[in-house]
């Protein structure tokens, strides 16, 4: 317990030493809402989420979530949107539960064009009924262009060229990869742009999946909390909305779970929280996750 109080302290150390004007909010031309409370995942391969649409969606909805992010395709799939039909049945079962639904699409940044035209597709996407998503996040964590100056140019030029297609109102997020994680391994992303995305993002979505590197409550309960210094700092705001993402819940036990919402509840600016994903998640932890209060994020 003395290891989470000297962590969130620590936190809390950073951010009031990186804010020069007394912590005054970011200034957010988009409904950053959509981002908010409790949410959960679904990627292409939830093959029941795509053949039990309803049963899924009521289920998710059960358990007090807000906000589901739901995968369209990501640079090795052939298609532009995966399972299009399927896909536009989940969101409609999704809406039809009063939930919100934002797309994610993981580019490869070997082809921009292509990655271009399917995060778009992703965006424009509509259901049989007409329904869309209510919001978009790139993930932005692929090394298939392996030298790093290249990937940065053309992560930058592919959110400022979908942020220029969808206009300042539109709810975008950066889904990016855990910043404790790159700084054990720097050699991962050198130098990631956190300041160069910030303007184009309304909200910053790091998954920080402490399964990989630690266990233990106290141990994900740290790793957690230096991701956040890391990438309050890296931004240079201590005000970004963040939406954090956690994990992995197949890999993480349910004390570690149950320390990940203690860490949103003390945390208290945290603009949303999940855990990575859906199917993966315990029941058990649903409990703690949804029992934080709207106003900790």
């Amino acid at each position: 317990m003395r290891r989470l109080l000297v962590a969130f302290a620590l936190v809390a150390l950073v951010l009031s030493a990186s804010s020069p004007h007394g912590g005054a909010p970011s200034a957010r031309a988009a409904d950053t809402s959509v981002f908010a409370g409790l949410g959960t995942w679904i990627s292409i391969y939830g093959t029941k989420a795509y053949t039990q649409p309803d049963a899924v969606a009521a289920a998710i909805a059960a358990r007090g979530v807000r906000t589901v992010y739901v995968e369209t395709a990501n640079y090795s799939q052939p298609a532009d949107v995966v399972r299009p039909l399927q896909l536009g049945q989940l969101v409609d079962a999704l809406h039809g539960q009063g939930l919100r639904v934002v797309a994610w699409y993981l580019p490869g940044f070997a082809k921009p064009a292509i990655d271009l035209r399917r995060a778009l597709a992703a965006v424009h996407f509509t259901t049989a009924s007409g329904g869309a998503f209510d919001g978009f996040a790139l993930d932005i964590e692929s090394t298939a262009v392996k030298r790093p100056v290249l990937r940065t140019k053309r992560a930058l030029a592919l959110s400022q060229q979908l942020r220029t297609a969808v206009g300042e109102s539109y709810p975008l997020g950066a889904i990016i990869p855990s910043p404790r994680g790159m700084a054990i391994k720097p050699a991962y992303w050198p130098g990631f742009p956190y300041t160069q995305l910030a303007p184009l993002y309304d909200v910053f979505l790091p998954m920080v999946y402490w399964t990989y590197s630690t266990k233990g409550p106290d141990g994900a309960y740290g790793y957690l909390a230096w991701a956040l210094t890391l990438l309050r700092v890296g931004a240079a705001d201590p005000n970004l909305p963040i939406h954090l993402v956690g994990g992995t819940s197949y890999r993480a036990t349910l004390d570690e779970e149950q320390a990940f919402a203690q860490l949103v509840a003390n945390d208290g600016h945290l603009l949303g929280w999940s855990l990575y994903d859906w199917f993966g998640t315990k029941a058990a932890a649903w409990k703690a996750l949804a029992a934080i209060p709207l106003s900790s994020g």
